[in-house]
């Protein structure tokens, strides 16, 4: 175990996660006469909304996820730890975080927790092991290699009914990742795949979008969601709204209706968009703090971002809690630049009871469905089709980390686009089924080990 101490001349900000929030807040810093500890569980800075374009051989990791250390090299009050978090003592202010075998002990005098969120299953986490989430560069490569691996064996099947089975792609969840992604594999299906094969037509593949909810992209409503249904249909997704997912297993998944009525799909790829679970760690700090917790695990914070009780301790982004703010970039990006600017503020001597409010300016939001259509709202402004789809481009390229990760998704995007070419097509069987393999041997590990503690316990 290593131990990190403060120095006695420099206040030290520990940031955990090096996602959008952690990323910006610990930029916010950079001519702060502060020492930064930024921890996270990756050594890349994820641009997560277009991970889905990795997943269908759009763009390769590279493009979206460069090395954090070399996004921070210049900045020299900022140091890089790779680890899990495992622990936060708010009292004590001291991060614990593992890596391999190794653990480490950070203290901070400032804490900005920007942990994120993962896949939520909505209590059925067993889906997993068959409907992987679209959450970080193991899934979208996990899922690039399930949908051109169901595409091969369709290839070598002679079975009429494996091959509808191998065909047929199924996402569940209509929000902004599910039809960004059943666009895309249709778009693949249809022209990327189009004439590559000798036994099997790529253009006859059954792309499944399944919801709960009674339209797609809910949160954009009306208009919106009726002109990217209708765009996804004109692909020929299948859109099956208000059913329920109640089962998953390796040939396909159970849906009931909501008419109370079950029915089967066969289909070997499925890809879970549903759901989103805070990290545990807004638990931690729930239970230290007394601050509550909602149902997706994200913590009620005070106006200003921190835990009640403790004005040194920040919770933004997908963690946090408050005014019913989205799930977004925009929330994490100006929640990182907000907690640092209190933080420098403390540091020139100002009381934490003065600080203003955390005020979120909306940007807006977009959703791509296929090329050149896209659907976006900004305020009361509402775009669609190939304006929105323009717009789309823009924004995201902007907010893409480095100019040779812009340049080198600009040229992917050309091909894409004006092509049938996509770059990134490659895929192995080590992609699609270490995941399963680590899970099942860490369960082994934990079995052994917790039934030798039983003997020594006995003996």
């Amino acid at each position: 175990m290593s131990v990190q101490p403060v120095g006695s001349h420099r206040h030290r900000v520990v940031v955990i996660g090096s996602g959008f929030g952690g990323l910006f807040a610990t930029q916010a810093l950079k001519r702060a006469d502060v020492d930064v500890v930024l921890i996270a569980r990756t050594s890349h800075h994820l641009f997560q909304p277009l991970l889905y374009q990795v997943a269908t051989g759009i763009l390769s990791v590279g493009d979206i996820a460069p090395a954090t250390r070399m996004v921070l090299r210049k900045q020299k009050n900022a140091q890089v730890l790779l680890g899990d978090v495992e622990a936060i003592d708010i009292d004590a202010q001291t991060v614990s975080s593992r890596f391999l075998d190794r653990i480490t002990i950070t203290e901070f005098d400032s804490l900005i927790v920007a942990a994120g969120a993962g896949q939520s299953y909505f209590g059925n986490d067993h889906f997993a092991e068959y409907a992987p989430g679209m959450k970080t560069i193991d899934d979208a490569l996990e899922l690039r290699g399930r949908i051109l691996g169901a595409f091969e064996q369709a290839e070598l099947s002679d079975d009429h009914d494996e091959r509808a089975r191998l065909l047929t792609f199924v996402v569940v969840g209509a929000g902004p990742t599910g039809v960004e992604l059943a666009g895309q594999i249709a778009e693949l299906s249809r022209r990327t795949l189009k004439g590559a094969f000798r036994h099997i037509d790529p253009t006859e593949a059954r792309v499944v979008l399944l919801d709960g909810a009674p339209d797609v992209l809910p949160v954009y409503g009306g208009k919106l969601s009726r002109k990217a249904r209708g765009t996804l249909e004109r692909l020929g997704v299948e859109i099956q709204l208000g059913a329920m997912v109640t089962g998953v297993d390796a040939e396909g998944l159970t849906v009931k209706d909501k008419d109370g009525t079950e029915r089967r799909i066969e289909s070997q790829c499925k890809v879970w968009s549903a759901g989103v679970a805070a990290s545990p760690l807004g638990k931690q700090l729930a239970d230290q703090s007394g601050a509550g917790i909602d149902r997706a695990g994200r913590v009620e914070v005070q106006p200003d971002l921190s835990l009640p009780g403790h004005p040194n301790v920040f919770v933004i982004g997908d963690m946090m809690s408050l005014d019913k703010l989205p799930g977004l970039a925009q929330v994490a990006m100006q929640g990182g630049k907000y907690a640092a600017q209190q933080i420098v503020a403390g540091l020139d001597g100002q009381d934490p009871a003065q600080r203003k409010p955390f005020k979120y300016f909306d940007k807006g939001s977009m959703a791509t469905i296929s090329r050149f259509s896209a659907v976006a709202k900004v305020g009361k402004l509402e775009i669609s089709g190939f304006i929105g789809w323009i717009a789309w481009l823009f924004v995201h390229l902007l907010y893409l980390v480095g100019f040779s990760s812009k340049l080198s998704t600009l040229l992917s995007w050309a091909q894409a686009f004006f092509s049938t070419g996509r770059n990134e097509m490659a895929a192995t069987e080590q992609q699609v089924f270490a995941r399963i393999a680590i899970d099942r041997l860490r369960e082994h590990t934990e079995a052994a080990d917790g039934g030798t503690g039983a003997a020594r316990e006995a003996g």
